[in-house]
């Protein structure tokens, strides 16, 4: 099959990219971060996140992996409360591999987001492990999450996550 332009969509194509991409669930979020033992002790005792295990790796073979010249990496694996896991990688080289997107409307940037039983107790405790909210909570308007709070917060390494509370029902 002929790859598509960059860019384009073939609906005819669907149902063969979907079968050749054979994806199944989605296994976890990684995300580099500056200091190993900071973001576990933020993702463990702000959040709540259980550390399941750490390990190193380095060499040829996260090279070809993850393209990163001359890798050697620290990590962690937490996972939440309903058993989502989260990588967290502290490669070695890291300042030097490029810069981080400075925003959420920032290309490239991504966020995770969790569902918070107190919208602002939850953000009373990221912020004082020295995260940021970038705005006060809202709800959402309209649609099926109307009522739905949500707001961002970003901490040092500039990862966001948002911050979500089921509305009262």
């Amino acid at each position: 099959m002929k790859s598509p332009t960059p860019g384009t969509f073939r609906p005819s194509e669907s149902a063969a990219m979907n079968d050749a991409a054979n994806v199944i669930a989605v296994d976890h979020t990684g995300f580099a971060v500056s200091s190993l033992d900071e973001a576990v002790r933020f993702w463990t005792g702000a959040l709540g996140f259980t550390l399941e295990r750490q390990s190193e790796m380095g060499g040829d073979f996260l090279h070809q992996v993850t393209g990163v010249d001359d890798p050697s990496v620290k990590t962690a694996i937490v996972r939440a409360p309903d058993g989502y896991v989260v990588e967290l990688l502290q490669y070695s080289r890291g300042h030097q591999n490029g810069a981080v997107p400075s925003g959420a409307g920032s290309i490239g940037a991504a966020h995770l987001a969790l569902t918070v039983k107190d919208i602002h107790a939850a953000i009373a405790r990221v912020e004082a492990a020295g995260w940021k909210a970038k705005g006060s909570p809202l709800p959402i308007a309209g649609g099926p999450r109307k009522g739905t709070l949500v707001a961002y917060v970003s901490g040092p390494d500039h990862i966001t996550i948002e911050l979500m509370q089921q509305p009262a029902r």
